[in-house]
C-alpha cells in the first residue's frame, strides 16, 4: 500500500436479534463508507452468513435466542480465525463479554455507542487490533477472573516460552497499558516494544491484546484487586 492511500474499510457482519440495532448500525457504518456484507438475526444464522459471506468483522450481540453470541464467536473464530468479532451488550460488566474475550472476540461496544465511536471502532479491530478500553476491561477481567472456570481453559497457561522481558511487557499490558506507555514504562522505542507484543502473541498463540489482557490474570501475571469499587 503506497503512502497517502486510505486503507480498505473492512466488511462487517450485523447479528442482533433487534431489527432497529441492525438496521440503525447498517445506516450508520455504511453512511461513513463501510460495506456491510449481511445481517443475522440470531447466532446461528451469525455463524453460517460468517461461513458465506466472509466478513472481515462481526458486530455480535451476546443475548440472542436459539444461539447465543458467545457460542457463536466460539463456532465463527474456530471456523475463521482471521475474522474479528466487536461483542455489543448493553451493560459494561455483563459477565459474558468477559468469556467473549477469553475466547478471542476482539472488544466490545455498548449498543448506545455514537456513531463516530461505532466506525472508528469497527476500522480499528478490521485492522488487526483489538478494541480495549482498558479500566472497562479491567474491571470485567478482575469481576470474573477467579471465576470462570470456562475462560481459564480457553487461555494457555504454560509462560515458560516467554523471556524475562517479554513476561514483563505481558505484565504491564494485563494492566491495561498502551504501546506508547510501555515504551515510557520500559525506556524502550515503541517498535521494539511491537516486536515484544508480536513475539508474545506468537509463542502463547493469543489474537490480540484482549487475550493478553485475559491471560496475564488468568496466570498470576496481574492479581486482581479484591474490593476494588468498579470505578
Amino acid at each position: 500500500m503506497t503512502a497517502g492511500t486510505p486503507e480498505r474499510a473492512p466488511r462487517v457482519l450485523i447479528a442482533d436479534d433487534q431489527t432497529l440495532i441492525r438496521t440503525g448500525f447498517r445506516l450508520i457504518l455504511t453512511a461513513r463508507g463501510i460495506e456491510v456484507a449481511g445481517e443475522a438475526a440470531d447466532g446461528a444464522e451469525a455463524v453460517s452468513a460468517t461461513r458465506e459471506l466472509r466478513p472481515d468483522v462481526v458486530l455480535m450481540d451476546i443475548r440472542m435466542p436459539a444461539m447465543d453470541g458467545l457460542e457463536a464467536t466460539r463456532r465463527i473464530l474456530a471456523e475463521s480465525p482471521d475474522c474479528r468479532v466487536l461483542m455489543l451488550t448493553t451493560f459494561d460488566l455483563d459477565r459474558y463479554v468477559y468469556e467473549a474475550l477469553a475466547i478471542g472476540a476482539s472488544g466490545f461496544l455498548l449498543k448506545d455507542v455514537t456513531p463516530e465511536h461505532l466506525a472508528a471502532a469497527v476500522r480499528l479491530v478490521g485492522t488487526g487490533d483489538a478494541l480495549l478500553a482498558p479500566q472497562i476491561t479491567r474491571r470485567l477481567v478482575e469481576r470474573y477472573a477467579a471465576d470462570s472456570v470456562r475462560a481459564a481453559e480457553a487461555v494457555p497457561a504454560d509462560l515458560a516460552a516467554l523471556t524475562p522481558r517479554e513476561r514483563e511487557v505481558l505484565t504491564l499490558m494485563g494492566r491495561g497499558l498502551s504501546n506508547t506507555e510501555l515504551a515510557a514504562e520500559l525506556t524502550l522505542s515503541e517498535a521494539t516494544v511491537k516486536s515484544h507484543v508480536a513475539r508474545i502473541f506468537a509463542k502463547l498463540g493469543l489474537r490480540d491484546r484482549a487475550q493478553a489482557v485475559v491471560l496475564a490474570y488468568e496466570t498470576g501475571l496481574v492479581a486482581p484487586r479484591r474490593g476494588a469499587g468498579p470505578g
